[in-house]
């Protein structure tokens, strides 16, 4: 059985993205969500963002029942 093919740096900047979502800071006296750290424009950027937007709608399903993403 083939192990399949993934980059880790990658798989963990989505990972980051991904619980960044449930995540926030405070600055003064307003609570802010953390923002994208990676470059912009490159993979890891990318991907960081495609983690966020997977744990959004993960969430809005989680709210809503299943099926609201179309």
């Amino acid at each position: 059985m083939k192990k399949p093919i993934v980059n880790e740096q990658l798989l963990e900047c989505f990972e980051s993205g991904y619980a960044a979502f449930s995540r926030v800071i405070l600055r003064k006296k307003y609570y802010h969500q953390l923002a994208n750290p990676m470059k912009n424009g490159t993979t890891g950027h990318k991907e960081w963002q495609r983690g966020w937007n997977t744990a959004y709608f993960d969430n809005l399903e989680k709210l809503n029942g299943l099926g609201t993403r179309s």
